[in-house]
């Protein structure tokens, strides 16, 4: 007889491994605990039976399952870890003994580690690691807005300006930003790489006021992954356009606040990317040169960064070798349902049709020079402006590197945000003096949303409701897909028409194509047509069969019943009444418009009824609820409809009001006029 097995020894309650116990078999703390578990991307785990693995316990605990735990045992982040433990307790001896060479010597030898092996075993592929972008970007770029303080360190705010500046010129040289939307918690940009969407927001540059109840300890840790991943993406990204990386930085235009105007681009030939894009579009770039100190800790890190990724790039060849499948070994394949040939394979023209797209929107604002003053954001236009083939000057106080003034002659499009135009008033020696911003010929004067909405748009809309002092149209966002039922905003229609109309111009070049090749199939036609003919024959034989089945059905109902087969008709026609008067004496007030109806329309109403007639009692409770809720949506869109209507109402009647007493003030001062 064997040994009696003890609760909670074996199965699948073994699986599991409390919080505190995992500390204690690791022997950390439980911030490094922590840490770990985020850098590793360990999340704590749900049993199915609480009290099974709690060994009768129900109170409330923290599991990970025992395989994530016992391979962190080997990992050499731990190992670093417990030397830090170690030099801080010796550190904390050297500085109390007042031995401080021997300080300085551990200063200098403080264990250090790296998350390269990290990201390499998170994201295998680099595509994985695009489609975990969209968090790494949206971090980053928030803490390159935030002010440095004792609890975010400024070498981390430094880097991820860097980081997040040699990413947006990736964006702005591979045009791969694809939508823009401002919300009140910041900017959402959405760029496609490498067909993958990403999306990330960036705050807007406001004072930051830093919140004391955030605990930036777990945030950093997030942030030191996040580095390091966009780090190797950038490197990635810039090697596959033959870039130089990182790019070097002019520490006078730096200085001078440039912005991504500082970043001098270069590819591996040495050539000078943003002036040889400038000068193919006809523009003139500014010249400038990295300094030496910059180029020496340049050369230092892509010496340091160049051996890490040589040692990444031997470790995916020996992967690839090993993954290779020799010839004639099966291959597993996934269970996909079987689709046609139209849904899986894309047809030339749609792909020509797609790349034609892309190419106008690519180079939306190609010949457009954009002139921005002071008062508007020039960190986001600059970066949306030049994604989209525009060339982009601003004023002295928003920063140096301008590669325009103000009175150039190529500026299209200026774009302010404050009313226009100028006043003249004469000075005290009797001449004018303009009063405003100087208005200049052969431009035009744009508030910043125009340049987000034709992106948005894919073309460039109408200028008219966004100038200077006019009252903007809403700003859509890019990101909602409007269903049956949904409250569409008028903007958005009027671009939906225009796009119809495009399609529509296309559908007529179209059908002038498919005429001429019609005459010339002709007699290929009248064979396909013989064929139909068979086949409509064919169809006909199984009505009549199936109008067969149904009369034998009949008369084994009428046997059934008792009846007569004469009987049993009028029995089943008097019913049939009976239903008909129900259904009428239901739908009497839709009755006056079905008169209204098309023959076709009327046809599939009927078809329709009887459909929901054959339902059984659960598909029609199911098809009733999904009436219901689009009934309450398009009451709420309705609702919204009304509201817009008397708040446009409301806008007219004090239109109105205020040209009334306007009329009402000039024909009293005529009035004066005249008696005076």
């Amino acid at each position: 007889m064997g040994k009696k097995q003890k609760k909670g020894e074996k199965g699948a309650v073994t699986n599991f491994i409390a919080r505190t116990q995992a500390v204690k078999k690791l022997q950390i703390s439980l911030a490094h605990f922590r840490r770990l578990c985020i850098l590793k991307g360990i999340y704590p785990r749900e049993p199915k039976n609480k009290k099974k693995v709690g060994k009768g316990s129900t109170a409330p605990k923290t599991y990970y399952y025992r395989k994530d735990i016992q391979f962190l045992l080997h990992e050499p982040v731990l190992q670093t870890l417990r030397e830090q433990k170690i030099f801080a307790r010796k550190l904390s001896k050297a500085i109390a003994k007042r031995e401080w060479s021997q300080a300085k010597n551990l200063e200098e030898n403080r264990p250090e580690y790296t998350l390269d092996h990290i990201i390499r075993e998170r994201y295998p592929t680099f595509v994985d690691a695009l489609r975990d972008l969209d968090d790494a970007l949206s971090m980053v770029f928030l803490f390159a807005t935030l002010p440095a303080t004792d609890k975010i360190k400024s070498e981390h705010v430094r880097q991820c300006q860097r980081l997040s500046a040699e990413f947006q010129h990736y964006v702005m040289v591979s045009r791969s930003l694809r939508s823009v939307f401002l919300s009140i918690k910041g900017i959402y940009y959405q760029a496609e790489i490498k067909g993958q969407q990403i999306t990330w927001i960036v705050p807007y540059q406001f004072s930051q006021h830093v919140p004391t109840d955030v605990d930036f300890r777990v945030m950093a840790t997030f942030l030191e992954l996040y580095e390091t991943l966009l780090g190797f993406v950038n490197f990635k990204l810039y090697s596959d356009l033959n870039l130089v990386y990182p790019p070097k930085i002019d520490e006078e235009q730096d200085a001078g606040a440039a912005g991504l105007a500082a970043y001098i681009l270069e590819s591996t030939d040495g050539n000078d990317i943003v002036s040889a894009i400038a000068k193919k579009e006809g523009n003139e770039a500014p010249t400038v040169r990295a300094q030496k100190g910059q180029r020496k800790e340049t050369e230092k890190r892509l010496a340091t960064l160049g051996a890490k990724l040589a040692e990444i790039e031997e470790a995916d060849g020996d992967a690839q070798e090993t993954a290779e499948i020799e010839d004639g070994q099966d291959l597993p394949q996934a269970a996909v349902p079987a689709t046609s040939e139209e849904e899986t394979v894309p047809t030339l023209d749609a792909w020509r049709a797609q790349e034609f797209e892309l190419s106008g929107l690519q180079n939306l604002f190609k010949g457009c020079v954009f002139w921005l003053s002071r008062e508007v954001p020039r960190y986001t236009l600059e970066f949306v402006i030049r994604s989209f083939g525009g060339q982009v000057g601003w004023d002295a106080s928003s920063g140096s590197g301008s590669p325009y003034t103000e009175e150039d002659t190529r500026i299209t499009h200026h774009i302010v945000d404050r009313p226009l135009p100028s006043t003249t008033t004469t000075g005290e020696d009797g001449k004018a003096v303009v009063v405003g911003p100087k208005l200049y010929e052969r431009r035009e004067y744009l508030q910043p949303q125009w340049v987000y909405d034709s992106i948005n748009a894919r073309k460039l809309v109408r200028t008219a409701g966004y100038h200077p002092g006019e009252t903007l149209p809403p700003h859509l966002s890019p990101f909602v897909s409007a269903r049956e039922g949904d409250y569409i905003p008028e903007e958005a229609m009027t671009l939906v028409g225009d796009e119809e109309n495009t399609v529509e111009a296309m559908q007529v070049d179209e059908t002038a194509d498919n005429e001429a090749e019609a005459e010339e199939s002709e007699p290929e036609m009248e064979a396909e047509e013989e064929e139909d003919e068979e086949d409509d024959q064919n169809a006909e034989d199984e009505e009549d069969d199936k109008e067969e089945e149904a009369l034998h059905q009949a008369e084994l109902e009428a046997e059934a019943a008792g009846l007569s087969f004469s009987d049993y008709l009028q029995k089943k026609a008097t019913e049939d009444k009976k239903t008909a008067t129900k259904t009428a004496s239901l739908d009497a007030p839709v009755s006056s418009k079905a008169k209204k109806l098309t023959a076709a329309q009327r046809e599939e109403a009927e078809r329709k009824e009887l459909a929901i007639m054959m339902m059984s009692k659960k598909d029609r409770h199911l098809y009733n609820k999904i009436q219901f809720g689009k009934h309450r949506k398009e009451e709420a869109a309705n609702k919204l409809r009304e509201k817009k209507d008397t708040l446009r109402k409301q806008q007219g009647a004090s239109q109105t009001i205020s040209k009334k007493r306007a009329n009402g003030g000039k024909k009293s001062a005529n009035g004066g006029k005249k008696i005076a």
